[in-house]
């Protein structure tokens, strides 16, 4: 198993709420991320202008995702190139020191029970990893959910014609194919001797 590159160290940032560190990060060495018609290459540089602050309930991180997608136009399969350029910011709480969670769960203690929909929350927040941070996640979605799906490399782009397969701009106005008829399939290429 690979191992992965958007783990970010906080080790710098004292755990005191209010305490704050700025980086600039440059991750070069990542898997291709997005669509088939249009993705990150696996060496496309992201660039990440990231913020981290200390909070009581763990660091906050607000960050700037910056990189180019490329891939092809979904009309006239010309290469396109599209800019990310997105925010995110995610918390990360911090992870209970296991000796405070016994203490806390000895029999005689207790605890509220949480309801379905508080379960369902805390499933949604990161967690810290010691003193490290994943950021795959936040990068992920602020580069695959702001992906076009359908890439045009102009938005008046007219495709390619259906019966040569020649892009429509190159194509004179009088252009077009007389339509064949099915039955007559086999003897196109005959002639007359």
């Amino acid at each position: 198993m690979s191992k992965n590159p958007f783990l970010f160290n906080t080790h710098d940032l004292p755990r005191r709420p209010g305490e704050m560190r700025e980086y600039e990060l440059t991750f070069e060495e990542h898997e291709v991320l997005g669509f088939d018609v249009l993705a990150i290459a696996k060496d496309e540089p992201i660039d990440i202008d990231i913020r981290i602050e200390s909070v009581a309930e763990g660091i906050l991180a607000t960050a700037r995702v910056q990189t180019e997608a490329s891939g092809e136009c979904g009309r006239c399969l010309d290469p396109v190139f599209y800019e990310v350029d997105q925010n995110f910011q995610e918390l990360y709480e911090y992870v209970e020191d296991p000796r405070q969670a016994r203490k806390k769960n000895k029999p005689g203690k207790h605890r509220p029970q949480k309801s379905e929909d508080e379960d369902l929350d805390e499933d949604l927040v990161r967690q810290m990893e010691g003193e490290l941070i994943d950021l795959d996640g936040p990068i992920r979605d602020a580069i695959i959910l702001n992906l076009p799906i359908n890439p045009l490399c102009a938005p008046d782009c007219l495709g390619l014609c259906p019966d040569c397969g020649v892009k429509w701009s190159e194509l004179p106005e009088s252009h077009e194919h007389a339509p064949s008829d099915i039955r007559w399939a086999g003897l196109e290429n005959w002639t007359n001797l």
